[in-house]
């Protein structure tokens, strides 16, 4: 159902991309959105796990640094049947984690210095087993792919707002062309790109929250880790690129009232709901 999910959303992505385009522009329009679509998501699969761990000064470790990490990120990978990926400390003190990477044999998990201080051993797999299912389930290029589209959409959308403000969009560019509706158009399009992403998002949390428990055995020490996460979170501000938000395990943004429904996470409180009726099960 997860999967079905993502698949409608990437669908209504696509979909509203190639609208906003052919609203803007007509059929140059669509093809100007599909290759600014494809040139990001080109870009982004290669190089985005090197650019996002570069932006957080993260320090990649080896195992005389770090036997404890190093140890529980290889016994996870074991259970789970997957390569060992790299694995790297970011200099934070709000306790966090994100794993990055375009498949599990290139996969990279990251976790701050806030993070190692405040969890023990069990709430610690239970964050790893998280990050690791995220790698598992290709979570890291969904997430790629979702970004890049409606960023393209609102590229398209900027470039529809641009050309009023000049100008060049008339009524006679394109044949009963409205401009203002255009860009009434494109101002939604980018508005509702930017929810269908956040809707991939929270899809996926739940996945890797509920995959991690599985690949930790212990969905109560991701319930608990979880809660102290939260707790950190509002208490020890992270210097986060909000287009990096929805990599991490918990936003290190606070997200309160109506914000919170463009949080890229869904509610800390269901996840943890969520994991305590695994327990139980």
């Amino acid at each position: 159902m997860n999967w079905f999910k993502t698949f409608l959303l990437m669908s209504a992505l696509i979909g509203l991309a190639l609208l906003v385009g052919n609203l803007v522009g007509g059929r140059s329009g669509m093809l100007i959105a599909f290759g600014i679509a494809v040139a990001m998501n080109f870009g982004s699969y290669w190089f985005s796990d090197k650019i996002v761990l570069k932006m957080y000064g993260a320090r990649k470790l080896d195992e005389s640094q770090a036997p404890q990490l190093f140890g529980i990120v290889r016994r996870l990978t074991q259970s789970a049947g997957m390569p060992m990926p790299k694995v790297y400390q970011i200099p934070a003190d709000q306790p966090n984690a994100f794993a990055t990477g375009r498949d599990p044999n290139h996969a990279a998990v990251a976790v701050t210095d806030g993070i190692m201080r405040i969890l023990d051993t069990d709430e610690l797999e239970g964050v790893l087993g998280h990050e690791l299912a995220h790698v598992k389930n290709r979570d890291i290029l969904i997430g790629t792919i979702a970004a890049t589209m409606a960023g393209a959409i609102m590229m398209l959308s900027n470039m529809a707002r641009f050309a009023m403000i000049f100008g060049g969009m008339r009524d006679d560019d394109r044949e009963g062309g409205n401009p203002i509706v255009i860009l009434l158009v494109a101002m939604i399009g980018a508005l509702a790109a930017t929810l269908i992403q956040l809707a991939i998002s929270r899809s996926r949390e739940f996945g890797a929250d509920a995959g991690g428990a599985q690949i930790s055995g212990k969905p109560w020490a991701l319930a608990n880790a979880l809660r102290k996460l939260e707790q950190g979170r509002e208490m020890v501000p992270m210097e986060a690129n909000p287009a990096t938000a929805h990599m991490f395990i918990v936003n290190p943004f606070s997200a309160r009232g109506i914000t919170n429904m463009f949080s890229t996470h869904p509610s800390t409180e269901e996840r943890i709901a969520r994991l305590e009726r695994m327990g139980l099960a």
